[in-house]
């Protein structure tokens, strides 16, 4: 049974690109941290002040399009949601991300090379018990088209149910256990996705200006769908939101265990949840993680056979 520690980089990894949204290019470098430290984001093309963000929930400006962390001195970065998905999914608790601009670089719009770069570069073992937060009672979030919820529960699960008009996507649902690397086998290389109309205008507005169909992100335009080779999975779209919700509940600061039942949520009502969650008397506890805990959380027992290749069989 694995040792309950925590875990970080063996040795600093880089990822080069440009950001989805911005457009802007970007290097970031994410490099291990000691024990407690947590994941931190650090812009280094800005000089002066405090530089410095916590990936943390109430760091988060809410936006539909992305998950953007603000400091309380203004610095900021964006889409962090598939960079985080991919730390948790790999079980790594501490790092520092160093990135010289004001965006994630989106990569093929998944966080499968930012897995399969984390997992080659190998996982530090640290002098320090892993803690949790354990969901103790049901807290949801809900608006007139959308819910989110965090069950109890005494692993991770991700319950997901999407629908769309767009005849490419239309109505899809999935519901993961994410031990045992469900995240790297199942969810890690699903790419973003949107519809023909929200890329003219989200571009209109200055938004996805980065965005290329095919190559970082999944566009539908009716029963047309623009995959590069394909998709790779028939119900991509689905396994995407997953994926975002394992970034976003990331931003707890510590695993969770808990259920989460997402229903056209996106990444604001996810982050609205974590805040009614940690405002709730009595809804959450952190513990200290025994061995059948640890092995209970995403990144634990993933092997690097299971990691998806660069090309994945088209569904």
């Amino acid at each position: 049974m694995r040792h309950p520690v925590q875990n970080t980089l063996k040795a600093a990894v880089t990822f080069d690109g440009i950001g989805l949204h911005s457009g802007k290019p970007a290097k970031m470098v994410v490099l291990p941290a000691a024990a407690q430290h947590g994941v931190t984001f650090k812009r280094t093309d800005i000089a002066l002040g405090n530089t410095v963000i916590p990936a943390r929930w109430d760091m988060v400006e809410r936006t539909a399009l992305c998950t953007r962390l603000v400091n309380a001195a203004g610095v900021s970065v964006s889409t962090v949601e598939h960079i985080m998905a991919a730390l948790a999914g790999c079980g790594v608790h501490n790092a520092r991300v160093e990135i010289d601009g004001p965006e994630v670089p989106i990569m093929d719009g998944s966080s499968a090379q930012f897995v399969r770069e984390i997992m080659a570069t190998g996982i530090q073992r640290l002098h320090a018990p892993v803690r949790a937060w354990k969901v103790l009672k049901p807290v949801m979030v809900e608006t007139k088209d959308a819910r989110a919820t965090l069950l109890p529960c005494d692993r991770l699960k991700i319950s997901f149910d999407i629908e769309f008009a767009e005849e490419g996507i239309g109505h899809q649902s999935r519901e993961l256990d994410l031990r045992n690397g469900t995240f790297a086998r199942e969810l890690c290389d699903s790419r973003t996705f949107c519809r023909r109309v929200d890329v003219e205008e989200m571009q209109a507005n200055g938004l996805a200006l980065g965005g290329v169909p095919g190559e970082n992100a999944v566009v539908f335009d009716g029963p047309v769908v623009h995959a590069g080779s394909g998709l790779r999975h028939s119900d991509e779209p689905v396994r995407h939101k997953m994926l975002d919700a394992l970034g976003d509940l990331a931003l707890a600061g510590l695993p969770i265990f808990g259920h989460y039942v997402g229903e056209r949520a996106g990444h604001s009502m996810t982050n609205t949840l974590l805040r009614a969650l940690f405002n709730e008397p009595g809804a959450v506890a952190e513990v200290t993680c025994d061995p059948v805990m640890t092995a209970r959380l995403p990144g634990q027992g993933l092997v690097w056979s299971e990691i998806p290749a660069q090309v994945r069989r088209v569904a």
